[in-house]
């Protein structure tokens, strides 16, 4: 065990610290229930930290009086013990506090963000909601929380109303075993790949999603695609911005190819403003390709949505269903690897051109790419119960490298079309810019065009 001395200032900052998600405080004499309660809490969460011997807000008002240590580090084995009766075992870091104007020991308990989902000694699973430890007595919803952190993977569930025969007999599987070697019997493939459940014959949902003739109908949860095209370049997009929708089902190979094919039909549909003029607006095809194959193998298939495929104009958006599994974050996505579905990304990367076949460098290649073609990097981000990526359409120059090229191919420039390549919003923004460059001496205004029509050019040497 660690003991540290901490400053006076920090042992106030505990003190005074709110409690929140990942934060919680309590008195010395709390029960070994209670901190089992907040470990697991934390632990089935996003992880975090709680500590033993400060009293919380309500039980002392003044901050000054909210630290009563223990006389020793000994004092605190029952916390110890509760904590160690925690199923499966907590990844913690018990440290013990002290400060020269405090009295006593304070217990600080890091936890973990944890790959599964945690009990207390009375078998109860909690949650952590805000600045507080709820329970889950609902075995559905704890099921959706071994789901989300892919302890359990929704694929392997079996359904009981279908037959085997709705993959066996499918024209997918018939398709990929043409090209499978070795020669396989349909029947035993699946069988051998546990895409059916041995013991009852009633298919899995990755066999379902991987080769069932429409899984978006035999399926009990929603697993198509909708590609919806807005308009736009707001954040926020109207109602009246959206110009097209459409949906796309299908087993999961051909489905995948299907996306792409229309979303970068779509896609080069939409002229743009570029640094070498207007241009359809392209992208890396990898780039495309890589965030797609992966919203399709790592989404979280016990969610019934679609995966959302919006097209703006000046963006993509990728919204694959289901938070990030494990311990993957999205600081930490393109370093660490996790696979929520495991049948699915083993049965697609046996196609004979699969889908992923640089298999956990499928995100990696995506941002190098767009570097490569000299575009800002993706964005991915966790909203609420999904991940979105945002490919933005948007160059890695500087707003005054851009306009400098856009005048390198083209006689004139607007601030419109100087803020459609440089992606800033603010027409005084792109104005300071462009004043910049005039005080440098490299550009000046066109005379005869003004008000709305107003452009600047390069400045004559």
């Amino acid at each position: 065990m660690t003991t540290k001395t901490i400053s006076v200032e920090d042992a106030r900052n505990y003190a005074t610290r709110a409690e929140d998600h990942i934060f919680d405080k309590k008195s010395a004499d709390a029960s070994g229930k209670t901190v089992q309660k907040i470990a697991v809490a934390l632990a089935n969460a996003d992880g975090g930290e709680f500590v033993v011997g400060i009293s919380d807000d309500r039980e002392e008002p003044d901050p000054e009086k909210r630290w009563k240590g223990r006389e020793s580090v000994e004092a605190f084995n029952p916390i110890l013990q509760a904590l160690f009766e925690i199923s499966p075992t907590l990844a913690m870091e018990p440290i013990f506090l002290h400060s020269s104007e405090y009295l006593g020991y304070v217990l600080l308990v890091r936890i973990e963000k944890s790959m599964v989902v945690h009990h207390t000694a009375d078998n109860t699973v909690y949650v952590r909601v805000g600045a507080q430890s709820l329970p889950l007595r609902d075995p559905q919803r704890i099921m959706e929380l071994q789901f989300a952190k892919g302890a359990v993977s929704f694929e392997d569930q079996t359904l009981s109303e279908l037959r085997t025969e709705e993959i066996s007999d499918a024209t997918e599987l018939g398709r990929f075993l043409a090209a499978y070697s070795p020669r396989t019997d349909p029947l035993e493939f699946i069988t051998n790949q546990n895409l059916v459940d041995r013991t009852s014959w009633h298919p899995r949902v990755a066999g379902i999603l991987l080769f069932n003739d429409n899984p978006s109908a035999t399926l009990p949860r929603k697993c198509a695609v909708k590609i919806a095209r807005y308009e736009t370049k707001e954040d926020d997009p109207e109602r009246d911005h959206l110009k097209d929708i459409l949906t796309l089902e299908g087993p999961l190979y051909p489905l995948i190819h299907s996306t792409v094919k229309k979303t970068t039909e779509i896609m080069s549909s939409v002229s743009v403003w570029t640094t070498a003029g207007l241009r359809t607006m392209q992208y890396p095809p990898e780039a495309i390709w890589e965030v797609m194959v992966n919203a399709f193998i790592h989404r979280d298939y016990s969610i019934s949505d679609d995966i959302q495929v919006y097209i703006f104009d000046n963006r993509i958006e990728i919204v694959s269903p289901g938070k990030l599994p494990g311990f993957i974050t999205p600081a930490n996505i393109l370093e660490s690897r996790y696979s929520r579905n495991p049948k699915i990304v083993r049965t697609l990367s046996r196609y004979p051109d699969p889908p992923n076949k640089d298999l956990g460098e499928g995100l990696n290649t995506a941002f190098q790419k767009m570097m490569e073609w000299k575009l800002k990097k993706p964005e991915i981000i966790e909203d609420g119960n999904c991940v979105k990526v945002v490919i933005p359409h948007t160059p890695l120059a500087t707003p005054a490298e851009a306009i400098l090229e856009f005048l390198a191919n083209n006689p004139t420039i607007t601030n419109r079309q100087a803020r459609e390549i440089t992606g800033i919003r603010s027409e005084n923004t792109m104005k300071r810019e462009f004043y910049a460059l005039r005080d440098a001496g490299i550009i000046e205004m066109v005379p005869e065009l003004r008000g709305s029509s107003a452009a600047w050019r390069k400045k004559s040497s």
